[in-house]
């Protein structure tokens, strides 16, 4: 068995680098054939990874919503969705969000140990709490449960922290044609040292039009 599975990491960002604005409501950056590309990802993986601050500002459900899709999946002796996943620092998290309530796919919330116990207490009925200290840990637990293939879809602070740890195998980026210009805005990624640099370039595989926004795909080389 791997040491850890394949990673993608899936980002939709206005072309000055914004993944969202500074609203109360979510930005839209992607177009619906966009959408549906992902979703056909999100049905070709085993989990689907999201950060702690995602769940509390988004409230995603992290769920395959072609019904097709899903049908297939199930075919093929898989469950109908992909098992979730949240990294989280605190233990501030609410069991009724819907990464929690919808669906009936595995739910695991990995956190450092000092966390550990006190989010066993409040999501102990509606998830697995997993002790890992990072991302390398993570992925290891990950692999060891039988996942293959995981799906890093956000925010900017796990985007970070896959990224600098250079275990991520695949990117697509997806441009919207427009700015957002807020220095408060969140954004693709935070400041950090990651091994793609100048002198270690990624390789563009695949670039696509949908609707007005373009997807580039890459393979960033890492062996981690």
């Amino acid at each position: 068995m791997s040491a850890r599975p394949y990673v993608l990491l899936s980002v939709a960002a206005s072309l000055d680098g914004y993944i969202d604005d500074t609203s109360d409501v979510r930005l839209l950056l992607s177009t619906e054939d966009d959408f549906d590309r992902v979703d056909q990802v999100r049905a070709g993986v085993d989990a689907i990874l999201v950060g702690a601050n995602t769940l509390r500002t988004d409230n995603p459900r992290l769920l395959v919503r072609s019904a097709d899709r899903r049908k297939r999946r199930v075919n093929a002796g898989l469950p109908e969705n992909p098992v979730k996943v949240t990294f989280t620092r605190s233990d501030s998290l609410d069991p009724a969000a819907a990464f929690f309530t919808t669906g009936d796919d595995v739910k695991l919330v990995y956190a450092p140990a000092e966390v550990v116990p006190a989010l066993t207490a409040v999501l102990g009925s509606v998830a697995t709490v997993v002790e890992a200290a990072d991302v390398h840990a993570l992925l290891a637990d990950l692999a060891g449960r039988g996942i293959g293939r995981v799906l890093v879809e956000g925010g900017g602070t796990m985007h970070t922290l896959f990224l600098s740890a250079g275990v991520v195998d695949e990117l697509h980026l997806v441009f919207a044609p427009f700015f957002i210009g807020d220095a408060d805005a969140p954004r693709f990624v935070n400041p950090a040292l990651f091994p793609q640099s100048p002198s270690r370039r990624m390789t563009l595989v695949e670039t696509r039009q949908l609707g007005d926004v373009v997807l580039l795909r890459y393979l960033t080389g890492s062996e981690s």
